[in-house]
């Protein structure tokens, strides 16, 4: 564990993480997979995203599903049963439903109810959102322990015809239980915010009240990503650094305190392009995007529940953590672990 400065701070937002669980998909799409639906290439996808596979729910799983098995396997970690928990909340671009909430979908596979259970739409930034949203929660008493889960079925909302958008994501789901703690754990510093003016850079045009579904919108394919790669690239890089660079200032820590940094898992190249920007060692930095690809609000928290499974966070680390998503929204937070 790194030495912090003698100016860092107590936590801001109180808790601790006392379990992680997580729930992948048992289907493992390759490039090579790929190759064999659009016009693309191992090498090539390899270049541009470091993604070598992904994981893809078959056609009778739902985000719930996932999201079901993530938080039981959380609950499981942190040694209590579903049936304490005080809150349920899932962040997804990918509901079950339009309404009600995949939360709720969600208590009922888990056969729970009485606790409150919502849906947090962020994209890719949904769980750090969550996960702000839990903490404040937390200390204003009205819950003791919450589920807090990043949950997506990608695959159902990309265009396989588009080999620039569809060789990028995958399925999963990730989950933490989030508890009030001794005081000492919790965020250090951690800043969130969006930028609705990029909103058309990244979504999915159907299917809401703006263009309701129809017969010429499945035929147009408008319910699937859509995405201007370049500036979702520069956007991203820019927003996950500053938002990064920005909690260490307020953390009152120097960048070689932070023990590891779990960035949203995008691409490889938006991940060494955030890591040099807040000048972080390559070693520090932990990365699954290549065994699971982009999954939006399921990478961090699967990314946190690996990472701690490995032995690469301890008690007393200090982790950041860092997500860009559509919207265009960002947060940054470091946890005292």
């Amino acid at each position: 564990m790194n030495v912090a400065s003698e100016s860092e701070r107590e936590p801001t937002l109180r808790f601790k993480i006392t379990g992680t669980g997580a729930a992948l998909p048992e289907r493992v799409m390759t490039n090579a997979d790929l190759e064999r639906m659009v016009e693309t290439s191992d090498q090539w996808i390899r270049d541009r995203t470091g993604i070598r596979e992904r994981r893809i729910a078959d056609e009778k799983t739902a985000t719930s599903d996932l999201a079901a098995e993530a938080i039981s396997e959380a609950c499981a970690a942190a040694g209590i049963d579903v049936e304490e928990l005080d809150a349920v909340i899932v962040a997804t671009s990918t509901p079950d439903t339009v309404f009600p909430s995949t939360a709720c979908w969600t208590q009922r596979k888990l056969g729970i109810r009485g606790m409150a259970a919502f849906d947090v739409s962020a994209g890719c930034t949904g769980w750090l959102y969550a996960l702000e949203i839990a903490g404040g929660l937390l200390a204003a008493g009205s819950a003791k322990r919450i589920a807090v889960c990043g949950a997506e079925v990608m695959s159902r909302s990309v265009d396989w015809h588009d080999r620039s958008t569809c060789v990028l994501f995958g399925d999963g789901a990730g989950a933490a239980v989030v508890e009030l703690g001794d005081g000492t754990t919790g965020y250090l510093a951690r800043n969130w915010g969006a930028d609705g003016n990029l909103a058309p850079v990244l979504y999915q045009p159907a299917g809401g009240s703006q263009l309701q579904a129809s017969a010429d919108t499945v035929a147009r394919r408008l319910h699937s990503v859509h995405m201007e790669g370049n500036a979702v690239f520069r956007h991203a890089v820019r927003s996950m650094s500053g938002a990064a660079q920005q909690a260490v200032a307020d953390a009152g820590i120097g960048v070689d305190a932070i023990d590891l940094l779990i960035p949203h898992q995008a691409n490889a190249r938006i991940i060494e392009a955030t890591r040099e920007r807040v000048g972080i060692d390559r070693d520090r930095v932990y990365s699954i995007v290549d065994r699971y690809g982009n999954m939006s609000a399921a990478t961090v928290p699967i990314a946190v529940d690996h990472a701690r499974r490995e032995g690469r966070i301890h008690d007393g680390d200090r982790v950041l953590m860092t997500a860009f998503g559509t919207g265009f929204t960002w947060a940054a937070g470091i946890v005292r672990w």
